[in-house]
């Protein structure tokens, strides 16, 4: 499922709004050598000691507890220099806030109990009472890195220009023609698959939705897979959350093993990152949007790709595959984003750097600022289809940066 309920800000100028921010460009202010590894927990420091504005921060945290951007935000944390330097929770009683669309059956409660009910408060926005948080759609970015650390690894074999009926009997997939048989590996990673498919257009309550009527079918990969083409691949940028989940069973058929259980042991566990990650009805991992994290843990996949897919002298995913996540490949639908890798990328103004982003319905949002290295992490869940509710814009962050690089280090 997309990110969207809370994107209205982003589409506004990105335009900096203090005139003492030193706008870090420079690759210097990249991680270096001697950085902290929060493999075992992020290290804490005080903003100032890296480099940034605590009064920033704390404008950012007064507007975000007062609803200024939604009321249904939920953790906000800032991260630089390998350090914690802010976090806020914001507590909120889900079973009360979304009570009674709980017990009403739509596109999304179709089955009234159980993991896909949006509004059960067992399952969405936390995990069983746990500090894990729904991710959403930033499910896709991490499952990109794990495509990447397994092609690392050399056990997902297949180039990217696979065609992606290889791994289907074709004469059980509907809609085949010559558009469907040449649809590859790279345009399921850059949302640009060709097939018909109606997400972006029309709001998740919307009976159109197909991620709404995929979520409700037992079988996803076969509903995405039967969908008529109605462009080339590779040609037009749509996004489709039923094309992450082809991933999965991919994942599966070009390795012999579950993403998730393939994750676990070699992303998850090396960056010691907790999680859980629901199924489909026929139990394949719902890589479009069912993982669950903390902040302090999605920040890491943010600090992973700041070292260009490296963690304390283990190769996780290669640089090049980092390169490529974050290359802007295509323009989206929303005028400030790109799109790479399943990674949203947003120009900053009156430069060439590109803020990346995993972007969640509800309000997730990674956050990573590479030439300042900045990352943001911050959830919310705020779904309801006649929500006022936007997200701050990168700039509202970056307003924060004082120092072009963590204090003491050697540009």
């Amino acid at each position: 499922m997309n990110k969207r309920t809370l994107s209205s800000a982003f589409s506004v100028c990105l335009v900096l709004t203090s005139a003492g921010v030193l706008l870090a460009r420079d690759p210097a202010a990249r991680p270096a050598g001697n950085d902290l590894w929060p493999t075992k927990g992020w290290a804490t420091a005080s903003p100032a000691s890296v480099g940034l504005d605590e009064q920033v921060l704390l404008r950012l945290d007064n507007d975000m507890a007062s609803g200024k951007y939604s009321q249904m935000m939920d953790s906000f944390a800032v991260f630089r220099c390998g350090k914690k330097v802010f976090e806020r929770s914001y507590p909120h009683d889900y079973a009360k806030i979304y009570g009674k669309e709980a017990r009403e059956r739509g596109p999304l409660n179709a089955r009234l109990t159980g993991r896909y009910n949006y509004f059960d408060p067992e399952w969405h926005p936390y995990y069983h009472g746990t500090d894990l948080h729904t991710m959403q759609s930033i499910s896709k970015t991490v499952t990109s890195v794990i495509l990447g650390a397994a092609m690392q690894r050399g056990d997902f074999k297949a180039g990217l220009d696979t065609k992606v009926l290889k791994y289907f009997e074709t004469s059980k997939v509907k809609n085949v023609d010559d558009r469907k048989q040449r649809m590859t590996l790279r345009d399921l990673l850059t949302m640009a698959a060709g097939l018909e498919w109606h997400e972006e257009d029309v709001p998740y309550d919307d009976p159109r939705s197909d991620s709404s009527l995929m979520e409700a079918t037992d079988d996803w990969v076969q509903y995405v897979i039967d969908k008529p083409m109605a462009a080339e691949p590779g040609k037009v940028w749509n996004y489709s959350s039923g094309v992450t989940e082809l991933l999965a069973y991919i994942f599966q058929k070009e390795t012999g093993q579950d993403i998730d259980n393939y994750g676990e042991k070699y992303v998850f566990a090396r960056l010691s990152i907790r999680h859980e990650w629901k199924r489909t009805y026929l139990g394949v991992v719902d890589t479009e949007g069912g993982l669950y994290l903390n902040g302090s843990d999605l920040a890491k996949i943010g600090y992973l790709y700041l070292h260009d897919g490296m963690w304390d002298g283990q190769r996780i995913v290669s640089k090049e595959w980092v390169k490529e996540s974050v290359t802007p490949y295509f323009q989206t639908d929303e005028p400030p984003f790109k799109y790479g890798f399943k990674w949203w990328l947003s120009k900053l103004p009156d430069s060439e750097e590109h803020v990346w982003m995993g972007r969640g319905f509800g309000g997730q949002n990674l956050v990573v600022f590479p030439n300042e290295g900045l990352i943001v992490a911050f959830t919310a869940w705020d779904i309801l289809p006649n929500s006022t509710g936007k997200e701050p814009a990168p700039s509202d962050f970056l307003a924060a940066v004082k120092a072009k690089t963590c204090p003491g280090r050697v540009p």
